[in-house]
């Protein structure tokens, strides 16, 4: 059992009131591309049991589902939860969402052929807690599959620009570390057969200039929104100035609209 010390529990409040902030369904909307090619390239076969932690509103579990996997999807922010029952009913898809935290998943061992996550475990703040329970909710020869936003590429940058004004949590590693194949190699050191990791890039793309596009995850984008709320206005003036320009310099496209490439790395981990 996972020791939950006062000072876990009060973080742990602090991060499930980050991603209930805002609203993260229509910030994934930009992400709904890779999510459909993440799920693809894992080639699943009806009635599949794949299980999507930290789903937030679902992206994975729906396009598991549309192509005949049984899928559950578990996160922390119940109004996310509540976006994915939503989105499934629309379509006419069965998923069961829970909720439930990655360091402590709500599932028997080995409850599932494939476990998945999409930029959500990765930001769980103990991640030796969070690869065990990957690991141990997946059966034997089971696939552990993860795309992970790397320290190098345009997400692990924004999440490096808001650390210079607002500092993270003391001790808790950074989530982009997850997109560190040397890193994830240590963490999914035991139980697992075989592991084969891949730079990809999920692109994002916005119908509006990159000024308009910190505006929309000031308001919408938990972690962005937070950060926002704890600074004064010249430190707000500064944190959204950084995060103009980084938008700005990466952004191909050529109109009015937004485009930058999201580089992550897609970990796939069999089970031993």
């Amino acid at each position: 059992m996972n020791a939950i010390t006062p000072e876990i529990e009060s973080l742990k409040a602090r991060l499930k009131a980050t991603w209930m902030a805002g609203d993260y369904g229509l910030i994934a909307k930009s992400t709904e591309l890779g999510a459909e090619e993440f799920i693809n390239r894992l080639a699943l076969q009806p009635g599949t049991r794949l299980l999507d932690v930290a789903c937030g509103s679902g992206n994975l579990a729906i396009v598991a589902a549309r192509i005949g996997a049984t899928a559950t999807g578990v996160d922390i922010a119940p109004n996310l939860l509540e976006e994915g029952r939503e989105r499934a009913k629309v379509e006419g898809l069965t998923i069961q969402f829970d909720e439930g935290d990655a360091e402590q998943l709500p599932y028997p061992d080995a409850n599932f052929d494939v476990v998945v996550s999409m930029f959500g475990a990765m930001f769980a703040p103990r991640p030796e807690l969070a690869a065990a329970e990957l690991v141990r909710v997946c059966r034997s020869g089971g696939r552990i599959a993860m795309a992970n936003w790397t320290p190098a590429g345009f997400a692990g940058q924004v999440f490096k620009t808001i650390g210079k004004h607002v500092p993270p949590p003391a001790g808790v590693p950074p989530p982009a570390q997850w997109g560190d194949e040397a890193i994830v190699h240590e963490r999914l050191r035991d139980g697992v057969a075989d592991l084969q990791m891949t730079k990809k890039i999920c692109p994002i793309k916005y119908p509006f200039p990159p000024s308009e596009v910190v505006d929309f995850f000031r308001i919408y984008f938990g972690p962005v929104n937070r950060a926002f709320a704890a600074l004064d206005q010249d430190g707000q003036t500064s944190l959204r100035r950084d995060l103009e320009q980084l938008w700005s310099v990466h952004n191909r496209a050529q109109d009015d609209s937004t485009h930058v490439e999201g580089e992550y790395l897609e970990v796939i981990a069999v089970r031993s």
